[in-house]
């Protein structure tokens, strides 16, 4: 008589639903703190928005006693004079757009969620081919870094996600008349 114990236990290879993979919590925290980010940036773009407080940030850059021997603080000055209080709007709900997107991954991915596993791969998937025009045409190690890390995101994630699940037998209902 074979024993009920193996004959009920699933394969190494699968996984319990909301089993949570180590990789996956770090994924989510980088999601995480990427959507905290760009919430501090649609925040600051949306402050700029108003005129005054656009005007207050341009004449605070103008009079900041700084050694600014590459003239970086002037190019910022004369790129917010092109861009004007206006554009800060669209920064902002387009920052705040990413963060909705990137907390939806976050939080999906922590509770160990299968859609968010395919969520993140769509989602970050679809940013590879910008991420490496940039890193081709406006080369930067920072973005090169950012390009190999999102790939290897997408790897094991549809690896992870690609595995089987097993599917834990529904419990009885007992029901008394």
């Amino acid at each position: 008589m074979p024993n009920s114990e193996s004959a009920d236990a699933a394969p190494p290879a699968a996984t319990m639903p909301g089993q949570h993979h180590p990789g996956l919590r770090v994924i989510a925290i980088y999601e995480i703190i990427k959507t905290s980010c760009l919430l501090l940036v649609a925040l600051a773009a949306f402050h700029f928005y108003r005129q005054q407080n656009f005007e207050q940030l341009v004449h605070w850059l103008e009079h900041l006693s700084l050694a600014d021997s590459n003239g970086l603080r002037w190019k910022l000055v004369e790129l917010l004079h092109q861009l004007g209080p206006g554009k800060f709007e669209a920064v902002g709900l387009v920052a705040l757009g990413y963060a909705v997107l990137f907390g939806i991954e976050g939080v999906g991915l922590w509770l160990g969620k299968h859609w968010a596993e395919w969520f993140t791969v769509i989602a970050t998937g679809s940013l590879i081919p910008l991420e490496l025009y940039e890193t081709l045409y406006h080369f930067g190690w920072i973005k090169l870094a950012t390009a190999i890390g999102n790939v290897a995101i997408i790897v094991y994630l549809v690896r992870i996600a690609l595995q089987p699940r097993v599917v834990p037998p529904a419990r009885e209902r007992h029901h008394t008349s």
